[in-house]
């Protein structure tokens, strides 16, 4: 079994945390040869380069911000694990790194992650929001515990993940009183040369619309097209266009943006997935968020 020597992380953790091996050697109270030969033999023992010159510091490199992000959680267990001997409270919430994709509604991410702050234990949330492509990239080593997107893992993407779907919805056209009253009655023909917020052609929502336009003979005049979901309401808000938007949405829409109902379509479905590199979810937030979006938000 190989085994894994903590004095060598050490050194490497606080030279990435105080910036140099100057300010290492202060903390640690070590010569700066004593540091580095051990960081060369924490390398070795990895079979990975930690470390790499940028003028004239020392950073991580791609592996190095694996390993220190490791390192922290390593030392920060073992210090709770002496307060707990010791009877003391650790006061350490339960940390969850979520990643967003940046074209799922900001409404629905909040619905679906509402949950994990009602465990019963304190929990630190960290969001982060970006493409589903970098977001998985992080997933992959480690960086986040789930990511949140409108889509499942592509066939071509390179990473050992799994989707776990939450659940899905249709889609209803809203948009302020004056063009709901003008579009409600002949829908869906009424979409036609309508003015249309739409979302990105990188979104699943998109294509099934594009395919369901295409189907029922309906050509709305685009008028802007939204990565944003709250960018996109924001628009339709003021009156620009009608849109698309999740059906589970609508009341909340309605009540907190007066935004009305033009007409449901049941046909196109937007799906919505937990991405985890494991097949059975373990962090107890994670596992919250996947039964209430099932039971309850979708259910």
């Amino acid at each position: 079994m190989e085994w894994l020597n903590y004095h060598h992380l050490l050194y490497f953790w606080t030279v990435v945390r105080t910036g140099s091996i100057a300010r290492a050697c202060e903390e640690l109270r070590l010569a700066p040869q004593t540091i580095s030969t051990q960081l060369h033999q924490l390398e070795v023992s990895l079979g990975e380069k930690l470390l790499e010159r940028s003028g004239r510091q020392l950073v991580p490199t791609e592996m190095g911000r694996v390993a220190f992000r490791f390192a922290n959680e390593i030392f920060a267990l073992g210090r709770e694990f002496l307060d707990t001997v010791k009877d003391r409270p650790t006061g350490r919430p339960l940390r969850l790194m979520v990643g967003v994709a940046d074209v799922l509604p900001k409404l629905i991410a909040y619905q679906l992650l509402a949950p994990a702050l009602h465990l019963g234990v304190p929990i630190q949330l960290i969001c982060r929001e970006n493409t589903p492509e970098r977001l998985l990239a992080e997933l992959a080593v480690h960086e986040l515990d789930v990511v949140l997107s409108d889509a499942p893992v592509g066939s071509n993407v390179r990473v050992r993940a799994y989707s776990h779907l939450l659940g899905e919805t249709g889609v209803t056209f809203v948009g302020t009183a004056q063009l709901a009253a003008k579009l409600k009655r002949r829908f869906p023909r009424s979409l036609h040369n309508a003015p249309m917020l739409l979302p990105t052609e990188n979104t699943a929502v998109r294509r099934s619309l594009d395919v369901w336009f295409e189907a029922h003979d309906i050509r709305p005049d685009v008028v802007g097209q939204f990565e944003d979901h709250a960018l996109l309401r924001v628009f339709g808000e003021a009156g620009v266009g009608v849109f698309p938007t999740p059906s589970i949405l609508e009341n909340q829409l309605r009540r907190q943006y007066g935004l009305h109902h033009i007409g449901r379509v049941r046909e196109v479905r937007g799906r919505f997935y937990a991405i985890s590199v494991e097949r059975k979810l373990k962090h107890p937030a994670v596992v919250a968020i996947c039964q209430k979006a099932r039971q309850e938000l979708f259910g």
